[in-house]
């Protein structure tokens, strides 16, 4: 019998939320690493490019499998595994002597990274009364955001300050975060909680309602992807120096952070459907003003700070809903809200690119914003109480 008391659901929330802002450091470390590793390695800007999309298909692609397995198997002690893989591999990432060690490296990372998004944000499921579940969901991807913005700055910091034998210290805070886990009992969190506080629903692949809701995600990535990747691009065109697109990709990165959190309360208060719909409503105007603009001035950087947070505020409404939809597949789940539908993003992201070779940058993107459109009449067809949603216990009662 362990007497050891079992931490609260806050300090789980918190603990997960910050290994969340851990994980997404380790996979944005890449951007900061590549321009030393075409250097070093004579990398051209296709292998560059092949690394990139490697790194993205282990870290989004895998997602929903990885979820699926883990509501398989049960096996929740892999979140001890999960920090270990994505830092010691990237961390280690600089020192690879040739490409095939590269991409090895980026890729184990990106699978330690997919694999922890799944069963993370279904641990934070578990441990969360539905009643809170949209905030600490909120709590949660905020933290990742946080991280993953930091990450570049960081990574190019230690490199011009020490070098790049001094990346493998990076490592450091993923193996000890692993350590606490521990220490708290995380990877038991599946043996004592039932998954997600709602009775069994239909099979994942029997669910229409879900169906929807990654098409919806999915169109909404589509703009969400495609606008930090072509701003550079934009503002170059416009004459702007290449510090400008940096300073907005940071307050892009960071406002979608704080969307987050508000979009999270707003599940809570007023539910996951009008927190969807109306976050899409919110940006479309915004995101018209930012692309029509030819001058940048505060209406701009305001725009951009709406667009980032309307889209990613709707996160967390879409993490609840679709582990309420199949909740005996919470992980898998969670695995297609935060990797299938970025990876259906950045499959329309290419085609705005493809479109803008034809028509020019600025009608592909305005073009795209019809996605975006699109997906508030689809996600207003999603019931907003599932047939397959009914109110259960949380916590099983342990054996005394």
């Amino acid at each position: 019998m362990n007497n050891q008391p079992e931490p609260s659901s806050s300090c789980r929330v918190a603990l997960l939320t910050l290994g969340h802002f851990i994980s997404d450091f380790y996979s944005n470390f890449l951007p900061g690493l590549l321009p030393v590793m075409i250097s070093t390695l004579g990398l051209s800007l296709t292998t560059g490019g092949l690394l990139v999309m490697a790194q993205s298909f282990a870290a989004s692609a895998m997602q929903p499998v990885f979820g699926y397995l883990i509501d398989r198997s049960g096996y929740f002690w892999l979140i001890l595994v999960t920090l270990p893989l994505s830092a010691v591999f990237i961390s280690l990432a600089g020192l690879s002597g040739n490409q095939a060690l590269l991409f090895a490296a980026v890729l184990i990372a990106g699978l330690g990274n997919s694999l922890f998004h799944p069963l993370a944000s279904s641990m934070v499921g578990k441990v969360t009364a539905p009643a809170n579940r949209g905030l600490a969901m909120a709590v949660f991807i905020g933290g990742g955001n946080f991280g993953f913005a930091l990450a570049p700055a960081a990574v190019i910091f230690v490199l011009v300050r020490y070098g790049v034998y001094s990346l493998p210290w990076l490592m450091l805070p993923g193996i000890l975060l692993t350590f606490v886990f521990y220490k708290n009992g995380l990877h038991r969190i599946g043996n004592t909680l039932a998954a997600g506080g709602y009775a069994p629903g239909p099979a994942w692949y029997k669910s229409v309602s879900l169906l929807k809701l990654n098409l919806t995600m999915g169109l909404k990535s589509w703009s969400q992807i495609a606008l930090p990747t072509f701003l550079p691009i934009w503002l170059t065109q416009q004459g702007h120096p290449p510090t400008l697109a940096g300073g907005m990709l940071t307050v892009y990165l960071t406002a979608g952070a704080i969307g987050s959190f508000i979009g999270g309360y707003t599940v809570d208060q007023l539910g996951k459907r009008i927190t969807i719909t109306s976050s899409f409503a919110i940006c479309l105007p915004a995101m018209y003003y930012l692309i029509v603009s030819d001058q940048i001035n505060i209406f701009t950087w305001i725009a951009l700070c709406i667009s980032g947070g309307a889209l990613q505020g709707t996160i967390p409404a879409s993490i609840v809903w679709a582990q309420e939809m199949i909740p005996e597949n919470a992980a898998m789940a969670s695995g297609m809200m935060l990797g299938l539908s970025f990876g259906l993003g950045g499959l329309g992201t290419a085609l705005t690119g493809a479109a803008a070779d034809v028509i020019g940058l600025k009608p592909a993107m305005l073009w795209t914003q019809a996605t975006l459109a699109a997906a508030i009449p689809l996600a207003c067809w999603i019931p907003e109480n599932t047939p397959d949603k009914s109110p259960v216990n949380t916590v099983k009662q342990s054996a005394r």
